[in-house]
Formats: structure tokens, sequence, C-alpha cells
């Protein structure tokens, strides 16, 4: 039987699984502390509402496709945005939901990249530019709290489609599938694809000067995301060559870069049901390769020597202060070699004659020094 994992897919185990534990939970404060609540939705759906309106989109297409017993066509969820389109309905808006969940793609792998992750995603359902830049602010929030060094770059899909209209460029989706690819491929090869569509000459204008943009009606969102931006006192840049792979983005549009190749972070505005809606998807794959948070968990290893009763009492009153506790029955240098491979910071000693005079001894593990612990 071969018990290797699939490519593309992996085990998290130990400090990694830890780091991305903790990682969650950093996520998931944020998101409360800006008032999302959380949602929760199956991982495999009809194949037809996962594929929607955008089946050439490049995420939309790698989807996992299946089948049940009764060979209804299904598919793995790609991404969580889309589901929103069902729980939306009868909703106050502003509507603000996160979720944190996996999601599947059948696409290459790459060190950075993977076909199953989980991804943190934050939206607002009824939106304005006044949303767009809270979004990016709890993206800022997120990403200082990791202790990610970062860029938000930002551009806006209706400023793309006025360039577009400007220059005579049809196949608008095509086109932006091309320009996606900027930090895929070089610009020539890019140039290359783009010929095809006599689209090329966009590259030329998106390294103009950024007051270029100013004659374009739609750069007034820029402005405008700008201004409630320095509110938040988060930091943008703006890079009229980001395009956004998916079809579905109508306005502003944004991904963070790190420094590794691929975005960390990505998402835009949007128009579900006619509601206009904005939020960002990020995994914690890219989070956990990109993040030097250091933490050090206070893990107690209770070791019972034949002692297992007030053992077991000290452990719960630990655990009673919040404390991270185990229990090892046997001998002491089993115990110890245990608290090594786990990463025990302290080890405390119950042995007849600790229980005799109610004094116990705890050793730290990093340092080896001793103390007289009274519970």
């Amino acid at each position: 039987m071969n018990t290797e994992t699939v490519k593309g897919f992996r085990d998290y185990i130990g400090e990694e699984a830890q780091k991305r534990a903790e990682i969650k939970k950093i996520v998931i404060e944020n998101f409360n502390k800006y008032g999302f609540e959380p949602a929760e939705t199956p991982i495999i759906e009809n194949e037809e509402f996962v594929r929607g309106e955008n089946e050439k989109d490049e995420a939309v297409s790698d989807i996992f496709r299946l089948q049940d017993k009764g060979k209804r066509k299904l598919a793995l969820r790609y991404e969580a945005t889309f589901q929103l389109k069902r729980i939306m309905n009868n909703k106050k808006f502003p509507y603000k939901r996160y979720q944190v969940g996996a999601v599947f793609r059948d696409e290459p792998v790459s060190e950075n990249r993977v076909r199953q992750f989980i991804s943190c995603d934050a939206d607002i359902i009824g939106s304005s530019i006044k949303d767009d830049a809270e979004i990016l602010s709890l993206a800022k929030n997120i990403l200082d709290n990791l202790k990610i060094k970062y860029t938000i770059c930002v551009n806006n899909r209706k400023l793309i489609n006025e360039i577009f209209d400007e220059l005579g460029i049809k196949n608008r989706e095509d086109v932006i599938r091309e320009i996606d690819k900027l930090d895929k491929l070089s610009e020539k090869e890019v140039a290359q694809n783009l010929k095809k569509y006599n689209a090329e000459k966009v590259l030329t204008i998106f390294k103009k000067e950024e007051s270029y943009f100013e004659r374009y009606k739609s750069y007034e969102e820029i402005k405008e995301l700008k201004k409630y931006c320095s509110y938040y006192k988060t930091k943008i840049e703006f890079l009229p060559s980001l395009a956004r792979g998916l079809s579905y983005y109508s306005g502003t549009i944004f991904e963070i870069k790190s420094n590794i190749k691929e975005t960390i972070l990505g998402g835009g505005s949007y128009v579900f049901n006619a509601i206009q809606c904005v939020g960002f998807g990020v995994s914690i794959e890219r989070l956990s390769a990109v993040s030097n948070l250091k933490f050090e968990e206070d893990k107690y290893l209770v070791i019972s020597l034949n002692e297992d009763k007030e053992a077991i009492r000290i452990a719960n009153t630990l655990r009673e202060k919040e404390k991270n506790v185990s229990i090892f029955y046997g001998k002491p240098s089993r115990a110890l070699e245990y608290a090594n491979s786990y990463n025990y910071g302290k080890v405390i000693f119950v042995g007849e004659r600790e229980v005799k005079e109610k004094k116990f001894k705890i050793k730290d593990m990093k340092t080896g020094k001793e103390s007289l612990l009274k519970i």
C-alpha cells in the first residue's frame, strides 16, 4: 500500500503545525476585531455552481471534478468567494463575513504552491470605496501582527477598461489574463502573447508616471481609496499593470507582495447578485512562508513517579491556569528525552517525597535550572 501523500498535498506536524495554528489564531482575532462574523460552507458543491460564469478563469479551470453515487457532477471548492452568492441572500447590508477553510486547485505545484491550502477570506457585502480601505487596513494589521514585510499594490478594473477603450482593445478578459502573468513571465513573453489580441501597446502605458493616469475618470476612485487608506494609516502603491486573473472583479483590485515570488494576499471589489462587494483571500501556507513570527508556548510535562493521582491533580491545576500540560508515566530518563523531543519548556517531578512535603521539583529544560514549586 502506498502511504505517500498525493502530489501537491502535504502533512503538517510538530513546530510547523504549531506555527500554522498560531497564524490562524492571529488571523481570526483580526477578523473579529473588524466586526466580521464567521461562516462555514461545504467543501463540495455542484460543478455548475463552482464554475459559475467564469469558466475560462485559470483558477476555475483548475477545479477538482467529482461524481457521487447518484452520478451528479460535483466539484471541490477552489475558493470561498463564489459561495457568497448563496449565503448573502436575505442578509442586512453591509454583511461582513469571514471564513477559514480548505480549498483545492488541480494546478502545477511548486515550493509555495500546493493543491490543498487553508484560505482565510474576509468579505463585505454591500460595500463602497470606504470599505475597500477598511479591508486593506484589516490585511495590514494581520501582516503587521505576523511580522511580515510587505508592499500593498492597488489598481482599478474600471481604469483598465478605460485604457482598453482608448486603445480599441477587445477580448478584455483574455487580455487581462495575459497581463496577470507579468509576475510569472517576462515582459517580452507577455508582450508576445498580447500580440494576438493587438494589445501589446498597453504595456507601454502601464510604464508611465502615476500623474499620467489622472486623465482617466476612473483614476478618481484610486485617489479616493488613497484618501481613506491614509485615515487608516495604510500605505498603498498604485500599480497600473496589476490586473488580477479572476474576471468577476469590477473595481478596486489589490495584491500584497513580500519576499517570495508569489503574491501572498489578493482581492478586490466585485458584484454578486447586483450588490457591490469587496474582499480578500490569504492562505495560511503563504503567510507561514513569509512570517517571522516567533512564539514560545509555556508547555509543562508533569512526570508521575508512581504518584498518578497527585500528578493528575497538579496537571489539572495548571490547566485551570490556562497552561499547556501533559502527563508522562514512566522513568525520569525517558521522560526527559520525551520532553526534549516535543519542546516542553518545564518538567515537574511528582514522586513520593514531593507529595509528602507538598513541594515539587520543576526543571527548566532550556537552562537546566531546578527550583521548587508549591501547589
